[in-house]
């Protein structure tokens, strides 16, 4: 019986990576080797970042609506607690949205607030 080499499904395999790792620079598109190191790192990077998207997001839209409410002359947190007070049932989201693309609702938003925190 003739020896089984792995010619055939190496080639596949080192063409698959190699195909991945198009675009990098350098050995990282050239070589199979550090393109699968590369490879790896970049599937790292990418998980994680999808976590950190969430948080960055996040961030955004309290930095957003801190500065809305603080030209009604409210800060942030006072402004969430009146809302929570009112029984206003809005993500932080929703929140940013209306404050860059409607103020005058968000302006209503912040006199429930203040009427509930009074």
């Amino acid at each position: 019986m003739p020896r089984a080499k792995t010619g055939v499904v190496r080639r596949r395999k080192h063409k698959k990576i190699l195909k991945m790792a198009k675009g990098y620079w350098g050995l990282r598109s050239k070589s199979v080797r550090k393109a699968k190191e590369t490879l790896f790192s970049a599937a790292i990077h990418s998980y994680n970042d999808r976590k950190r998207k969430k948080r960055d997001f996040r961030r955004l839209w309290i930095v957003r609506i801190n500065a809305a409410a603080r030209q009604h002359g409210l800060n942030y947190s006072t402004f969430m607690n009146g809302l929570k007070k009112a029984g206003i049932a809005l993500d932080r989201k929703v929140l940013a949205d209306l404050a860059v693309r409607n103020p005058e609702a968000f302006q209503a938003l912040v006199e429930k607030a203040k009427a509930a925190t009074a």
